[in-house]
């Protein structure tokens, strides 16, 4: 079975102009503590309190301009084409139809992935939806789609099950999707940022699909998709909801600093080439990042025996976002902190079944 289907003027508009992210126009500025996150700074160097969510907002843009420094460029429009959506194979579970699919990221390429799609939908039809990204294995987006590896991991499976659509990319070089970061991804600086714009145009399928409600969006990722969720919900704003499992440290905390973990072409290697493999010259962290999720939803698991994302510096990054997320008030529940959640098992480095459960319901409430 291979059918190309049409998604509508929907898919027409998103490559025609609705952009969720855009190569960033802010000016680079230099942070020398990207733990302080209640300053912005000019170009001069010269900084002011963050007192209102727009001063956040400027601070925000600051961020991304400096994780582009290290990964390359946003997309431009001129990449965002027709999805050209193809459905290779299809069957049916008890709870949800299991599609391979293939979609058109940018010119000349193609994104193998799953997409779980409930047999039962809300009573308007449209179900919420989540970006499911895949730890470091082989199997790529076999693994979070209940195909293969490691039960806990099975996120995809899980969630689908539970009512939401459910799309599951193949990270560049991993599955179904053989990439060469050299070659075929010579126009990137990174496979970091190859993988945030293969990511963003997964979510513009989402968004397209009927059954979809696109108010409703989340991403959820495990290791190497814990940090890759991280990563493009700070470029796109559509993700109301994302969780991280054992996804991040700050770069300090990481190894006590040794960074060259990070610098293969699947991810920065700039960090080596650039900044020396030196934790103070890399112009963004963690820190930043969580701030920049603010007040969009964001549930961490981070098990305390992890030896590859340090808890202490976990601990720390969540406490200054906090101080972000409190400029934006209570949510509607009139809790303060609902919307950002830490889980810290005694666990190694996985995904265990309480956290996953709490996850779950966490996601339900935050996208509800």
């Amino acid at each position: 079975m291979h059918r190309i289907i049409s998604l509508g003027l929907w898919t027409l508009l998103l490559t025609t102009g609705l952009r969720p992210a855009r190569a960033t126009d802010a000016p680079v500025v230099a942070y020398p503590d990207h733990s302080r996150l209640l300053i912005v700074r000019d170009a001069a160097g010269h900084e002011r309190p963050v007192k209102t969510q727009s001063d956040w907002a400027e601070r925000v843009a600051h961020v991304r301009a400096n994780m582009q420094l290290v990964m390359g460029p946003l997309p431009d429009a001129a990449r965002r084409v027709l999805l050209d959506l193809e459905i290779v194979s299809e069957e049916t579970t008890a709870r949800y139809l299991r599609r391979k699919v293939k979609f058109t990221p940018e010119p000349g390429d193609r994104v193998p992935a799953w997409l779980l799609i409930p047999h039962t939908l809300p009573a308007g039809g449209r179900a919420p939806a989540m970006l499911c990204l895949h730890q470091t294995t082989k199997i790529g987006k076999d693994e979070p789609a209940g195909l293969g590896g490691r039960t806990s991991l099975h996120y995809a499976h899980e969630l689908a099950e539970r009512g939401y659509v459910c799309i599951v990319p193949d990270y560049p070089s991993f599955g179904e999707y053989p990439y060469d970061f050299k070659t075929t991804g010579a126009h990137y600086a990174s496979g970091s940022m190859k993988a945030i714009w293969n990511n963003i145009r997964a979510v513009d399928l989402l968004a397209a699909l009927p059954q979809v409600d696109s108010n409703r969006l989340g991403a959820i990722g495990h290791s190497l998709g814990g940090h890759n969720a991280l990563f493009t919900a700070t470029f796109d704003a559509r993700l109301m909801a994302v969780v991280s499992s054992c996804g991040f440290t700050p770069f300090h905390d990481y190894y006590k600093g040794k960074v060259a973990g990070w610098t293969s072409d699947r991810y920065m290697p700039r960090i080596r080439d650039v900044y020396e493999n030196d934790a103070d010259k890399i112009p963004f962290d963690f820190y930043e990042i969580l701030g920049a999720l603010a007040p969009r939803g964001f549930f961490s698991n981070s098990p305390i025996k992890d030896s590859n994302f340090d808890i202490g510096g976990v601990r720390k990054a969540f406490a200054r976002a906090a101080d972000v997320y409190a400029l934006f008030g209570t949510d509607d529940g009139g809790t303060p902190d609902a919307r950002l959640k830490l889980a810290t098992p005694d666990a190694p480095h996985d995904f265990p079944a309480p956290e996953r459960k709490a996850a779950y319901e966490w996601l339900d409430a935050q996208l509800k």
